[in-house]
């Protein structure tokens, strides 16, 4: 039982979802079981650490919480704070007041205790939890040789968590600034209460750094660090996500030196078909995803891809100016959303709208593809002067989407997606590439993000008719967290 107190106490100062003691007295779904704990962990109990600490990355129903909606935690909700607030995504197909917190995101009404916030930083602090329960295990050499692991798997399985925290923490710092930092499974109450600070973002970027240069020096030089487990994050994932944190710093010469370091590993490109990263028959059998959760139907617990289900109830959709943002022909506008019969096909893996309204959708979610690697790189070498290789990269992207088999079997006019220029216009290429990036990565999570580093989500989003104020640049802190700190967790300026 000692363990489940560790790994749940973090839970139980950082949520609003429920009380501590309500939490306590649950068992922590997808997490070890009551009969797995004891003082001498297993090779079982290793693996069980790492695996369950995938979980919050998902877009399975109710990891969190059984249909909180209110406070956010139903699913993850990387879709709300990215695609709804960016004006890429509307809520729903027809407007109502079902869920109203969420169109409070997208018009910028909202207050710190937007469930929105609490969803997503509890997702991120439980994973945070989960992986710093694995990592005191698999780094502590007298418990990895009393279970007898061999040291390749040891090694695997401590840089997919290094690579793990690493991952929820950059999603942290982008959505809240400064935030507490947990490295260690808490063992009391005021341990607990002692870390319940925020830290400056620098620090927490720090510790980003060196989670993911230590995930690279433990994880094996192939595609998939386990064959027969594709979905686990592998070494290209962690050169992605150090090139994805380069790029947020702006440190145009590390992303170009990193994006060149991956392509050295020579495992990704450019699919040929556009749909075949989201394509749920080709998933791990084509070449350009670095990194997905592994969405499967029929498992216990589910690991289904559950933003399927709302789908069908008329969530997700498109909005004008997103659809407006396609050039004619451009075939990469049906294969995310078919508005006719609106099915988002790129979140349910086909075309046909199969999956919609199915709440254990087997379609994978995907973080990382080569796509959105390769326009880093087109923005880093813009940046430093190399201005036809920045074009040069983005009329690769144009290409693939031109050649790309349409998903209604009609044939793209000549003409569409026609090649950018030669120019040295840093502005004008950064226009085009900004464009590339909004309709190659629509609803994919990333355009927020985009707006807030590129310093226009202001401009953008006044220009059409939202509330966006500087403020906003930073999300707030949950309010329950603030109120449950007694102050010590301090709340963004503005709020």
């Amino acid at each position: 039982m000692k363990t489940i107190y560790k790994s749940l106490i973090a839970i139980c100062i950082f949520a609003t979802l429920v009380g501590c003691d309500d939490e306590l007295s649950k068992e922590p779904i997808g997490l070890l079981t009551l009969d797995q704990i004891d003082t001498s962990p297993t090779i079982g109990t290793l693996e069980s650490s790492v695996s369950s600490s995938y979980q919050l990355l998902s877009s399975s129903l109710n990891i969190i919480g059984e249909w909180e909606w209110d406070d956010g935690t139903v699913l993850r909700n990387d879709f709300i704070l990215q695609d709804i607030a960016s004006n890429d995504m509307n809520k729903k197909w027809n407007p109502d007041g079902d869920q109203a917190w969420m169109d409070e995101i997208s018009t910028f009404s909202f207050t710190p205790d937007n469930g929105a916030f609490n969803g997503i930083w509890l997702y991120d602090y439980e994973g945070i939890n989960r992986i710093n329960l694995a990592i005191s295990y698999l780094a502590n050499a007298e418990i990895t040789q009393s279970v007898g692991i061999t040291d390749a798997r040891k090694n695997q399985l401590l840089g997919e968590a290094y690579f793990l925290r690493a991952f929820y923490y950059f999603d942290l710092v982008n959505n809240f600034g400064d935030v507490p930092l947990l490295t260690i499974p808490l063992e009391s109450f005021d341990q607990a209460f002692d870390v319940a600070v925020r830290v400056p973002a620098t620090e927490i970027r720090g510790q980003i750094n060196s989670d993911l240069s230590e995930a690279k020096g433990l994880l094996p030089n192939s595609k998939y660090p386990s064959a027969d487990e594709p979905w686990r994050a592998s070494k290209g994932a962690v050169i992605a996500l150090q090139a994805k944190v380069a790029l947020f710093n702006e440190d145009w010469s590390a992303v170009i030196s990193l994006v060149s370091e991956l392509d050295d590993l020579g495992y990704y490109s450019l699919n040929a078909n556009y749909f075949d990263s989201f394509d749920v028959t080709k998933e791990f059998a084509e070449n350009e995803v670095i990194f997905a959760y592994d969405h499967i139907s029929d498992q216990v617990p589910r690991k289904g891809n559950g933003l399927c289900a709302l789908i069908g109830w008329g969530f997700i959709a498109p909005s004008d100016n997103f659809i407006n943002a396609f050039e004619a022909n451009d075939p990469r506008l049906l294969y995310t959303v078919d508005v006719a019969n609106q099915n988002v096909s790129k979140l349910l893996g086909n075309t046909v709208g199969d999956n919609k309204g199915n709440d254990d959708a087997p379609s994978n979610k995907i973080f990382i593809r080569y796509a959105d690697v390769l326009l880093w790189k087109a923005e880093a070498l813009n940046e430093t002067g190399d201005y036809s290789g920045a074009i040069d990269i983005i009329n690769n992207i144009r290409n693939r989407a031109r050649t790309s088999p349409t998903a209604d079997g009609s044939t793209i006019p000549p003409g569409t997606l026609v090649d950018r220029p030669s120019s040295t216009d840093v502005a004008q290429i950064k226009e085009w590439l900004m464009s590339e990036r909004r309709v190659e990565l629509g609803f994919e999570s990333q355009r927020f993000n985009d707006l807030k580093r590129w310093g226009i989500a202001k401009s953008f989003l006044t220009g059409l008719g939202r509330n966006f104020q500087d403020r906003n640049y930073l999300y707030p802190i949950p309010q329950g967290e603030v109120d449950k700190s007694g102050g010590t967790i301090t709340q963004n300026s503005g709020y």
